[in-house]
């Protein structure tokens, strides 16, 4: 067991409720010398590459992580910016922001991040918490479908740093919000401030992560959230069979993936001479390597090479003020219950507490 956090009786403390927001990570600079280890975590998580060991280890560390760190570390550099990975940028200042807007609404919670590969990782951030005074924890996953590889992955170290707990704050999970109103009028809004901006383009694509097939014949339902929450915001967009479409991107290894491949589908645009397609990735909360290199460099590429015409990309809810609102709506209801509106505790509370504890024995 971990040793507890040292509780000084009568000394101020952070909020007693937090929130942990958590999302996939990054390596810590665009070079294969970072690269490395980073992919070496990812792709060493078994929910990530469902293979028996004896026959991924010798792939993994003998021809991937000889060979992809610098092909990775050049996508990385070049949609890496001055604060660092986009990822990382996008996620701190939505904590940052998420704590503001729930202290407007009333709630007196402190927010920190966390980064399942990479760092900061997510057992230090709950160690971290817990010293600055956390007594219950809503672990906010920031994947809005739920998919095992994800989700099930934070949990999966949430688990294990229960396992080395003595004290266990309470929990709760925000585990997905693929059909939540907040998040697709959000999600709407977005889309259309780009075409009052841009026009309105002939097709929407909406790509989400690939994963292999196997995952959806197994029981993971983030092929179906992804098509529900694709369906909703085409519905919400007044979008009318032909003008939106559904694709798969993030391709690996040989295996059958779900489809449409979001490579085929632009594929096949550009080979219709379309003139103007807009794409978005409705199942990232914030822009990374995914969105940036794959989908607004490579993919436009892809699409003007088959014969297409302008690829424009409609960026994520990043920390965006309408991201925003739906992110701090979303925590709002999962806290609902928890006692977030507590009074910080007067000074003279504070001494009347430590007194009470020194007259129960408690060091002085």
């Amino acid at each position: 067991m971990a040793a507890e956090p040292v509780h000084i009786h009568g000394r101020p403390q952070g909020p007693a409720t937090a929130i942990l927001l958590c999302n996939l990570g990054s390596p810590q600079a665009p070079t294969a010398a970072a690269v490395r280890p980073y992919l070496a975590e990812f792709l060493s998580d078994p929910r990530v590459v469902e293979i028996p060991r004896l026959l991924w280890w010798p792939i993994l560390h003998g021809i991937i992580l000889r060979t992809r760190p610098a092909k990775s570390a050049a996508k990385y550099a070049s949609v890496w910016t001055s604060e660092g990975s986009p990822l990382a940028v996008h996620t701190r200042k939505q904590a940052v922001l998420l704590q503001g807007l729930l202290g407007e609404r009333g709630h007196r919670v402190q927010v920190r991040w966390a980064m399942r590969y990479g760092q900061p990782g997510i057992a230090a951030e709950l160690d971290a918490l817990r010293a600055a005074g956390a007594q219950r924890i809503l672990v906010f996953n920031a994947y809005p479908q739920y998919c095992g590889a994800t989700v099930g992955s934070n949990l999966d170290v949430v688990a294990g740093w229960m396992q080395r707990q003595r004290a266990l704050p309470e929990l709760r999970f925000v585990n997905h919000y693929h059909d939540d109103e907040d998040h697709l009028r959000a999600l709407a809004r977005s889309v259309k401030a780009h075409w009052q901006r841009e026009g309105q383009a002939d097709v929407l694509l909406m790509s989400f992560h690939g994963m292999p097939e196997r995952t959806l014949q197994l029981g993971d339902p983030y092929h179906c959230e992804c098509h529900k929450t694709a369906r909703l915001l085409a519905e919400r967009l007044g979008l009318q069979p032909g003008q939106w479409r559904v694709s798969f991107q993030s391709r690996f290894g040989r295996a059958k993936w779900l489809g449409p491949s979001t490579e085929s589908v632009l594929r096949e645009l550009g080979g219709q001479r379309l003139q103007r397609l807009d794409v978005l990735c409705p199942g990232f909360a914030a822009d990374c390597l995914e969105t940036l290199e794959e989908i607004a460099i490579e993919g436009a590429e892809t699409f003007h090479q088959a014969g297409g015409g302008a690829l424009r990309y409609i960026p994520c809810l990043n920390d965006s003020a309408e991201g925003m609102q739906s992110l701090a709506a979303i925590a709002e209801r999962h806290l609902s219950g928890w006692p977030t509106q507590a009074a910080t505790p007067t000074a003279d509370e504070l001494s009347a507490q430590a007194a009470r504890a020194r007259a129960l024995g408690a060091p002085a």
